[in-house]
């Protein structure tokens, strides 16, 4: 590759940072001015960037508009996922809809979305209609896997192939759709923004089980999320589905005890965690998470350009899928 992350970051930041977000009103604008000021990793957008520049884009800033279109319905997607969630964290501070309230957080998620598209529309028109028919792709997927998600809860027959599905349509397309974008932008052929593409999903898919062990492992001061958030709110997340499938008779039993009780959640977390460490769950999640890993790399591998210009992205997939927050 031949440009330079850190300045890459800066153009994602300024980017964000000059978006003409008015004033009045205020409720509407507020709460989208806070979401953008959180912070966050800004991976996916940089990710369109990277994708770009591995195919030579002659200048990488015609990529910031997709990249900022990308990251905005990112977090339009998050203000909404909180909601359903009934999350009251998000990057380590109150979600938008607990700073303010569930109808303030939902027209400032439609506004981010809308934004998103205004971004697009300064894409160079010849590229357009590939990089919208991706986007929209994404988008809708994006949607499909949360619903999916919010039917498992009621669900007592999801299965982990069911979950894998999920996560690929809620979590991952959007990675592989941001790289994707990129190389649509670098002139890719077909051929080489599928293999990205696939290099992403396959992270994101990654990236997603490491989310899951967070959830129970990880540290909430780095993580930036409440511990054992997916265990009240039963989320059917892989340790949850692999326990049942391992468990015996007696642990099942205590594991659906635990799956209904709502009045102690501190002891639920750590009673059902305890369940997880007895069945070995958290190294049965490590191993699926690192089979997708491969797999993304040997998509990777399939790209035609040299292998040099390959390393900033595995070297970004091995972060996304090393981290603790």
């Amino acid at each position: 590759m031949t440009g330079d992350t850190s300045t890459w970051q800066q153009y994602i930041n300024r980017g964000l940072a000059e978006l003409d977000i008015p004033s009045v009103p205020a409720m509407l604008y507020e709460p989208i001015r806070y979401m953008l000021t959180l912070g966050g990793k800004r991976i996916r957008p940089l990710l369109t960037l990277m994708a770009a520049d591995l195919f030579s884009i002659p200048d990488i800033r015609q990529a910031v508009p997709a990249a900022l279109a990308v990251e905005l319905f990112h977090n339009f997607s998050l203000v909404h996922d909180d909601i359903m969630d009934q999350a009251p964290l998000r990057r380590g501070k109150q979600t938008v809809h607990e700073k303010w309230n569930a109808n303030v957080a939902i027209l400032s998620g439609d506004n981010l979305l809308i934004m998103a598209y205004q971004q697009l529309a300064k894409c160079p028109a010849d590229k357009l209609p590939a990089i919208l028919e991706t986007f929209n792709t994404v988008a809708t997927q994006v949607c499909e896997g949360q619903q999916l998600d919010m039917d498992f809860e009621a669900s007592s027959t999801v299965s982990i192939a069911d979950y894998l599905h999920m996560i690929q349509l809620k979590t991952s397309v959007l990675l592989g759709g941001a790289l994707k974008i990129g190389a649509i932008l670098g002139n890719a052929s077909e051929p080489d923004a599928e293999h990205i593409y696939d290099f992403g999903v396959n992270v994101g898919i990654a990236f997603q089980l490491q989310d899951d062990l967070l959830d129970v492992y990880g540290d909430p001061e780095q993580f930036g999320k409440q511990r054992g958030g997916d265990i009240l709110a039963n989320k059917k997340t892989y340790l949850l589905l692999s326990a049942l499938d391992a468990a015996d008779v007696e642990t099942r039993s205590i594991l659906h005890k635990w799956m209904e009780t709502h009045d102690q959640p501190e002891k639920k977390i750590n009673e059902i965690t305890a369940a997880y460490n007895d069945l070995g769950i958290r190294q049965t999640t490590e191993s699926a998470k690192q089979s997708y890993a491969t797999q993304a790399y040997t998509a990777l591998d399939k790209i035609s350009c040299g292998k040099n210009r390959k390393i900033p992205l595995q070297t970004m997939a091995q972060y996304l899928l090393d981290r603790s927050t």
